[in-house]
């Protein structure tokens, strides 16, 4: 997850290079593009999409700490049981939805309802292979949560430490 969340970090830089270009040939050449505002669509989709196992990996998510940091770490496992498994069914009906939309998009041949009316069949496929992606880490974690609620510790301290020293 980290190569992925790391690689994708990468299009920010090509999203501002985008929205800047079309800002000047907007306002200072007053001739608009036709495909940048779908391209940076596109481009902070990605970022966001796939990003997101990146950030479940980093607990980079939002938590209600008011509860949470009061609890014993065996009954913070239990919370995390129950959010992931939420999570993870989310997810997967997600990943079958994005699925269906990609065969669709495909078939029919599905644009974007815009002057430029790029192809849509690549971001179903993104926001399947996120999912897949995401799934993978929720499960993941969802492990280290049931080691944790059961023994009161995580599974793999140590990696969990590496990944927090790496990010330093």
């Amino acid at each position: 997850m980290a190569f992925i969340g790391n690689s994708v970090s990468y299009l920010m830089p090509l999203l501002a290079l985008v929205v800047a270009f079309e800002v000047f040939s907007r306002y200072i050449l007053n001739q608009p593009t036709v495909w940048a505002y779908d391209t940076s669509l596109f481009i902070f989709s990605y970022i966001a999409a796939l990003g997101g196992a990146y950030a479940q990996q980093q607990r980079a998510h939002i938590n209600v700490d008011i509860l949470y940091n009061k609890v014993s770490d065996r009954l913070k496992g239990v919370f995390n049981l129950f959010s992931f498994a939420l999570a993870i069914l989310f997810v997967v009906i997600m990943c079958k939805v994005s699925i269906g939309k990609f065969e669709e998009a495909l078939e029919f041949n599905y644009r974007r309802q815009s002057e430029w009316a790029p192809q849509m069949h690549h971001y179903w496929l993104m926001i399947a292979v996120a999912s897949v992606l995401l799934i993978l880490q929720l499960s993941s974690d969802w492990i280290n949560s049931l080691h944790q609620a059961i023994t009161g510790k995580p599974l793999l301290p140590e990696l969990l430490k590496d990944a927090q020293e790496d990010d330093q």
